[in-house]
């Protein structure tokens, strides 16, 4: 494709600029590609892990804890960086931090080392706002939906590609080449940004930076993903320890509001999280992860439970092989839900993903006697979420001002995070409080409450469809 002439930013020199085409897009999907798999060997490892560093599960479970929760802190502040001082700058600071953090983890000698790695690595999140802030800048309006498909997709199919090939990779070189493989593309794709992608100016504001709006957000996010944290590793946490948690969180996110009402330049204008479309998208992106993230849980526990019961008594390899054609239609269908969110809208997309999700857990509920149900069952909610999240996150970015495409975009990643880490949250409780006191295994009983539950989460994106007049829904 040819490139076409835009002016210059306001305030530059009168002279054109070309855009750059598909093949900078292109580095960046190949970086979102690597940054997927790396965000994805932990899971399917994580036993191995266990066993190489002696940690007990407890411990293992850190090791992608502590990504999601760096993750949910830092995509904001990456958003807001990049609006006031252009994607591209941004973005190669951060990967730079996550080509550190993977050569510290593909050379941990054991697990607080790890752990460091997997921290500096959870910037990678933030680099997802900053592509839909290039893409948008770079690329007309109406490719710039498509290519956030693209990109998100890429994402995602590196998400795919890590959990297929980290065991082989790791049981034929060692688990530390689970990292270095994924950092040595994340270096090489970076390179390649560097060079293709022309800079892009910054939003033109000689405001500076929210610093203390970033640090109350960063801090109401950290105790947040910490609390749900440590709900989710169990273990009798007492009632007054969460208590402490909420009110932190409360506290935090009060003196957040409180500066963003009153700065001069808030990191995040209330007014556009306040408007309908703005906060409506919010609230259908955690719903819809919700209800996904209990199938995470789910269909992986019902493969693994004893074939002499209610189960099917599938090993880790053959529950990866089950899951695959799930983890291919979701790469799909993220490239989907842009396209779709540009010929349909938005709300037509939403409203197919939450019936296809939402009929496919009832019927899960009452027919799971056979693996195929569950294979198509991951299919078919996979590729619902897929569209459905993408078309929000492409619609919210082509509704917004240029200059707050990072923020807007950053907290829709931000949700989905918290979604899906809360929807993985109640489904385990939900097998935990249906479990054998001897066995420890949940009864079949409890799974068919959990797919409910899973099925009411997704219908309830109808009725915030209906309630919301969201703009970035209904166009």
């Amino acid at each position: 494709m040819k490139g076409t002439s835009v002016p210059e930013a306001v305030g530059s020199p009168v002279r054109l600029r070309s855009r750059p085409g598909w093949v900078p897009v292109g580095a960046l999907g190949v970086l979102a590609l690597a940054l997927g798999a790396l965000q994805s060997v932990v899971e399917p490892a994580l036993p191995l892990l266990q066993r190489e560093l002696g940690v007990s599960p407890a411990e293992g479970a850190l090791i992608g804890n502590v990504l999601l929760v760096t993750g949910a802190v830092v995509a904001p502040v990456a958003g807001t960086l990049g609006d006031r001082y252009g994607g591209k700058r941004v973005l190669l600071g951060l990967t730079a931090v996550v080509s550190v953090g993977g050569l510290i983890a593909g050379l941990a000698p054991g697990l607080p080392v790890l752990l460091l790695g997997q921290v500096l690595q959870g910037v990678m999140v933030g680099a997802l706002p900053l592509s839909f802030i290039l893409v948008r800048k770079h690329l007309t309006a109406g490719q710039s939906q498509a290519a956030v498909g693209v990109v998100v997709a890429l994402f995602t199919g590196g998400g795919m590609v890590g959990m297929v090939c980290a065991g082989p990779v790791a049981e034929g070189l060692s688990w530390q080449w689970m990292f270095l493989l994924p950092t040595i593309v994340v270096v090489a794709a970076t390179l390649s940004v560097a060079r293709l992608l022309p800079d892009d100016p910054p939003a033109g504001s000689d405001k500076g930076v929210d610093w203390i709006g970033t640090v109350l957000l960063s801090g109401t996010l950290l105790a947040f993903m910490v609390g749900l944290v440590t709900v989710a590793g169990g273990g009798g946490v007492p009632p007054f320890v969460m208590g402490a948690i909420g009110v932190v969180v409360a506290v935090l996110a009060t003196g957040w509001v409180v500066v963003e009402r009153r700065v001069a330049s808030p990191m995040v204008d209330l007014r556009m999280l306040a408007r309908p479309w703005m906060w409506g998208a919010c609230v259908l992106t955690f719903v819809m992860t919700a209800s996904s993230g209990m199938v995470l849980i789910l269909l992986p526990q019902l493969f693994a439970v004893s074939a002499d019961g209610y189960g099917f008594g599938a090993g880790t390899t053959d529950i990866g092989l089950f899951l695959l054609p799930g983890a291919i239609v979701g790469a799909v269908s993220d490239s989907v839900g842009g396209i779709a969110a540009r010929r349909f809208g938005p709300r037509a997309v939403v409203v197919a993903g939450a019936v296809v999700t939402a009929a496919t857990m009832i019927t899960l509920a009452s027919s799971h006697s056979a693996q195929w149900q569950l294979v198509v069952a991951k299919a078919l909610t996979a590729f619902a979420a897929g569209v459905g999240t993408t078309a929000l996150l492409a619609g919210t970015a082509a509704a917004v001002r240029a200059e707050d495409i990072g923020i807007a975009t950053s907290l829709l990643v931000v949700t989905r995070v918290i979604g899906v880490a809360l929807g993985a949250q109640v489904a385990g409780a939900i097998l935990g409080a249906g479990a054998d006191p001897v066995t420890g295994r949940p009864a079949e009983s409890a799974f068919v409450m959990a797919f409910t539950v899973a099925g009411l989460v997704a219908a309830l994106s109808l009725l915030v469809v209906r309630v919301t007049k969201n703009k970035g829904v209904q166009a």
